[in-house]
């Protein structure tokens, strides 16, 4: 008799909690959808993707910004093949001492860019300047020159169309990064060189780890991107350490037509 009582008293508590549940799921239904007690749902691997997408949104931004995203990084062979017709060998004479220098273009329309110190001294209308193709020109004239700053811009015009030439770079040069020569030291035309941006001096000089030697003045000195930098100058030879130099190309900026 006490087993069917329990049994009796258990089957009303069960159902008792039943009718209580779903009453408590109308009431819920009945409500105003704001009102109503909802799970957050979760979806990690969605915000995952989102959280990538928004990183990769600021990268590309930031890459914007300074102006990266639209520019290829180029190896060593494709700037030399891209250049090598941009730079030239100049000889330079007063009639009885001659000099031998690099030079490079730096617009389509024959300006042309080397150091000053390649032409003190020597006689006007006596320099010449030889491609890699063995064409040679003279100057027509002197746009601008520096003495302080070594640095001397110049317009050849071309019998045969347009020249190829070294776009000048919008950004400021970075120590630690990898530039790339073109010159002809002691004549051996459009010799290729690579190193580092050793560090940045003053009076626009940029210093190099760059083999250069004399011959290579007034040669192009180009970072990754196929944009010239600076104008190879000098350093000291007989360290055996590189410390060579060039001068900021972007102090002739404003004498450029």
């Amino acid at each position: 008799m006490r087993i069917k009582i329990l049994i009796s008293l258990f089957a009303s508590l069960f159902l008792f909690s039943f009718c209580s549940f779903e009453a408590g799921k109308r009431a819920d239904r009945n409500k105003p959808r704001s009102q109503r007690i909802t799970e957050p749902k979760t979806n990690h691997i969605s915000e995952e993707k989102n959280s990538k997408r928004n990183i990769s949104k600021n990268i590309k931004s930031e890459e914007k910004q300074n102006g990266l995203s639209e520019k290829s990084i180029l190896s060593g062979e494709d700037i030399f093949e891209r250049f090598n017709s941009a730079v030239f060998i100049i000889y330079t004479t007063d009639g009885t001492e001659y000099r031998q220098g690099s030079g490079f273009f730096i617009t389509g329309n024959g300006i042309a860019v080397s150091n000053y110190h390649v032409f003190k001294g020597m006689t006007v209308g006596y320099e010449s300047i030889k491609l890699y193709d063995g064409t040679t020109y003279k100057i027509e004239d002197v746009i601008a020159k520096n003495e302080e700053h070594d640095f001397i811009v110049f317009r050849v015009v071309s019998r045969k169309g347009n020249f190829n030439f070294i776009p000048i770079t919008l950004s400021k040069p970075r120590i630690g990064e990898k530039v790339y020569a073109i010159g002809s030291p002691y004549g051996f035309e459009n010799t290729f060189s690579s190193g580092e941006i050793s560090q940045l001096r003053e009076n626009n000089i940029i210093q190099i780890s760059v083999p250069i030697d004399h011959g290579s003045s007034g040669g192009a000195l180009i970072n990754k991107y196929g944009e010239v930098v600076g104008i190879t100058s000098g350093g000291l030879g007989k360290s055996g350490a590189n410390i060579n130099y060039a001068v900021d190309i972007s102090i002739i900026s404003r004498y450029i037509p």
